[in-house]
């Protein structure tokens, strides 16, 4: 009797515990269902991409996630495709905090923080899955902390597919075709020298600007990645894509210092872990759509052909030779990735 009372003693405990974690389970879930310290508040983010490009759907994501988090209390307009100006226009309205958020490429800061360039030092990364864990780990962080100092406020990098060469009349099948080639690359004094070391002369245009050179002559192709030759509809006006995956492609997601500063842990915590997630969403999405993107370029009547990472030899070597010795983070960060 003695034996099966203990027991049933025990029997019992263990219930009213069980009990207890339940109700412990339930009023966590409703702690995280949107009852932090949030204010009510909309943001503005901008960037320069059509609205069908992996960009703005991670916009949408970050979007969708930070207000599932915070019970619709936190939301955002999102303005694409540079509706809000160019890239230097938007890192102006962040400073002055008329814009709250803006995804800007890695490759434009480059020419105001030098340590940027250290993303594009030529086959760093064979894949974005790579690319993204660089960009989590400390050195990573490291390269983005440095845009501060202005106002701004590094949150996280987002990615887009990898660099290809984008040609109208001239299929590129060595360093040898680049020569005199008047490419269109992204006004960053590291990528820029990338392409004179191959031979190439690179031309600064804006993104708007591509096509219409690309159409009348005055450029005779681009630096470009998958996604964006069709979202820009290049097909129409261009022949052959060479898959050199030479570089990859990250954007920084800046907002105002001060203003983030300003928001509770919690609304702060919220933002960071919508664009995580976001961030994710991208890297993992875009990674499963390459043979997707060649193919519909090749249904559109372009060459999209490989072209191996041993032509580049020389450009690699001089390229870390250049930039490992102007800044000895960059330095860390090609020997930590390469």
């Amino acid at each position: 009797m003695k034996k099966f009372l203990s027991f049933a003693a025990i029997l019992m405990l263990l219930l009213v515990l069980a009990a207890c974690n339940d109700d412990e389970e339930l009023a966590g879930e409703n702690v995280s269902a949107g009852s932090g310290d949030y204010p009510e508040v909309t943001f503005k983010l901008a960037h320069i991409t059509p609205t069908d490009h992996m960009w703005h759907q991670a916009s949408e994501k970050f979007k969708e996630e930070l207000e599932s988090i915070t019970d619709g209390k936190m939301t955002v307009e999102i303005y694409p495709a540079s509706q809000l100006g160019s890239e230097a226009d938007m890192v102006q309205q962040v400073e002055a905090g008329s814009v709250d958020m803006a995804m800007i490429t890695a490759a434009y800061l480059t020419s105001r923080t030098p340590e940027m360039a250290a993303w594009f030092a030529p086959y760093l990364f064979e894949t974005l899955e790579e690319a993204n864990t660089a960009a989590q780990s400390d050195l990573g962080q490291e390269v983005l902390k440095k845009v501060e100092g202005t106002g701004l406020k590094g949150l996280t990098y987002l990615f887009a597919g990898q660099r290809t060469m984008v040609t109208k009349g001239v299929k590129i099948n060595s360093t040898d075709d680049l020569n005199g080639l008047k490419l269109r690359v992204t006004p960053s004094p590291a990528l820029q020298s990338f392409y004179r070391n191959a031979g190439a002369a690179p031309e600064s245009l804006s993104l708007t600007e591509v096509y219409s050179a690309l159409q009348t002559g005055v450029i005779d192709g681009m630096d470009m990645d998958l996604d964006a030759t069709i979202t820009n509809k290049y097909a129409e006006i261009a022949k052959y894509v060479a898959v050199t995956n030479h570089m990859v492609w990250p954007s920084t997601i800046l907002t105002n210092e001060k203003k983030f500063n300003a928001l509770s842990q919690d609304a702060q915590d919220a933002v960071t872990q919508a664009w995580q997630v976001a961030s994710d969403y991208a890297v993992t999405t875009r990674a499963g759509q390459e043979e997707e993107f060649r193919k519909e370029l090749e249904s559109q009547g372009m060459e999209v052909y490989d072209l191996d990472a041993s032509l580049f030899a020389k450009q690699i070597e001089a390229f870390d030779s250049e930039y490992g010795g102007q800044s000895d983070l960059i330095k860390q960060f090609i020997e930590a990735n390469r």
